[in-house]
Formats: C-alpha cells, structure tokens, sequence
C-alpha cells in the first residue's frame, strides 16, 4: 500500500512527527519549494503558519492537497485561495488557545487597572509614590469574537467581577453563559459603556479595519482597548491618535498589520500602549499541544473519519454548533 505524502511547510520542524513512522512519507518545504511540492502532498501542514507561501503557491488546477492543517486559529493567510478548492479540506487548531489567550487578556485588564506598569517603572526609579487605581470587579467589558477563545476570555473576566457582553457575527437572543451574544450591529452602543474592548474576531472582510477612528471616539476616554485578534483588525494610525489625544486611556496590541513589527515603527513608543509579540497564546509545550492536536486528527483522517476542526472556508472560520 502506498504511503500518502505528507508535507510540511516549516522553518522549524515541529514535534512528534515519528508517531507517523511506516504510516506516512514526510516531505518538507520552504517557501522556495512550496509550489513545486504542493501538487504531490495528500495532506499539507503548514507549520510555518505566520507565512502567507500558501496563498502565493497554491496550485490554480491539477492534484492538490486533500487536507490541509493550519496550527493557528486565523487561517486568513490561507484564503481565499484555498477557498477555491472545494475538495480540500481546511482545519486549524481551534481549542488549543482558548485559555491561554483568555489568561493573557484578564492579565492585561489586571495590569492596566492596577497600574502595574508604572509600579515597575517607579520602582526602577527607587519612587515611593502612592496612587489609587481602577476596580477591576464591577467593570464592563466588550468582548468581540463569540468563538472559544472570546467564550473563553470572557468567563475568565467573568471569574474576577467584570460584566461580559460578547459580540459575534450573528445575535442570539440566549446564551448560557453571557445571556446573549450581541450582533456586529450593536457594537456601537456597547463600546459606550465598555470599561474594557477587547478584539478576538476572526479576520474576514466584515472584520477589517473594524476598530477605526469611529470605534474608539464611541469608547469612554477611560476605557481601555486590547488586540489579540489579527493586526488588520486596527486601523493603527488611528488608534495612535486617540491615544497621543488621550481619546482613550490606554491599549494592548499583541497583534499588528506587519509582523514583525520594525524597530522603527512608531508604536514602540506611543503613550499608554503595550506591546507584545503575538504571544498571547503561547505557552510553555504549546507546540507539543499543536502537534498532538494534528497528529490525533491525522488518526481520524487515515482511518477515513470525520476531521475535526473543519474551517468553513467562506466564512472563514469553525463554525460554532
């Protein structure tokens, strides 16, 4: 029986891959080989998933991967090519980040409430300089993005005291944690009262450039805004501008529409931003967890079952059920 062919794009090979000994061919690819290879693989992992290489070497016609994983929530760096290849299967790592984002956002609200960092700088500077500073419990928070890891963040504010109201694509007159979910239409009234925004949606074209000069004018001049969706998200230039005129109080971006972010960008140094380098979801061993979560649905591909995960590719994401 013939192998099938799996490759794998990568520029660090990921773990666990000798689960698939005798069961799999393994192929690697760069972004440089990618299109020649892609047209032999049965299944594509593309572990170098900050690499828009799908996009540019995705075949427009003839053999083409039956399955493709990306190991990320987003998989706008496959679309909408693969969208175009109703026989190839897409699935991500839906459920692998959940707490960890929803870790990082609640430490965020912790932080920018209790005036961590201005603790840290103080103390740098041997300063004793009493100051009060925000309840957290008692505060509200937007969070938009009604997927696992905004369900997620959202019971963890919960946890501490904060009010949720989540936004999604769609309203829903019930919800058993957050009593309902909000439609997009509502996100402009809900800004007003928000103490707390934070982003997690799913990148799509209803999504683009969603948090803008009108966004963060409807938000309260103490609110605070946190990104940990996609950096498309942000029309950063404004959100720069409502923090130089104190529109808002403060911001966390742990994404941004170029990645890396230069070392000349100017949002190094705006007042009362944070920045972080898209880690929000990794934790120690999260490759380990990654690859795991692959090779179990790979389990379930060779035995002929139903993937998990499966991204529905106009939508651009897992549909909930």
């Amino acid at each position: 029986m013939t192998q099938p062919v799996l490759l794998v794009l990568d520029d660090d090979p990921p773990p666990r891959l000798d689960r698939l000994a005798g069961r799999a061919r393994i192929v690697h690819a760069d972004e440089k080989s990618l299109a020649e290879r892609l047209p032999t693989a049965d299944v594509l992992l593309v572990w170098d998933f900050l690499s828009d290489a799908v996009r540019h070497a995705w075949p427009g016609g003839g053999p083409r991967p039956r399955w493709v994983h990306t190991p990320s929530a987003g998989v706008d760096r496959l679309l909408p090519e693969l969208a175009a290849s109703p026989e190839t299967v897409v699935t991500n790592a839906r459920g692998v980040f959940d707490q960890p984002i929803a870790e990082y956002v609640t430490g965020l609200v912790l932080a920018m409430a209790k005036d961590f960092r201005d603790s840290w700088e103080l103390q740098r500077q041997r300063q004793w300089k009493h100051r009060e500073t925000k309840r957290v419990g008692g505060s509200r928070a937007v969070v938009v993005g009604s997927g696992p890891i905004g369900r997620r963040v959202g019971r963890t504010l919960k946890a501490v005291g904060v009010t949720v109201d989540l936004v999604g694509r769609t309203e829903r007159a019930e919800d058993p944690d957050f009593g309902r979910v909000h439609g997009n239409a509502a996100l402009g009234g809900l800004l007003a009262q928000a103490d707390w925004v934070v982003c997690v949606a799913p990148l799509t074209e209803e999504t683009r450039g969603l948090f803008d000069a009108s966004a963060f004018a409807q938000m309260k001049s103490d609110a605070h805004f946190i990104n940990v969706g996609r950096g498309q998200h942000v029309v950063e230039p404004d959100l720069v501008e409502a923090l130089a005129a104190r529109r808002i109080a403060g911001a966390a971006l742990d994404v941004f529409a170029r990645e890396p972010l230069p070392a000349d960008s100017d949002l190094w140094d705006v007042p009362g931003l944070i920045v972080s380098p898209h880690m929000s979801g990794d934790t120690i061993g999260w490759r380990d967890d990654l690859a795991d979560q692959f090779l179990d649905n790979f389990d379930r591909w060779e035995a002929g079952e139903p993937l998990l995960n499966v991204v529905d590719k106009n939508l651009g994401y897992v549909p909930s059920t």
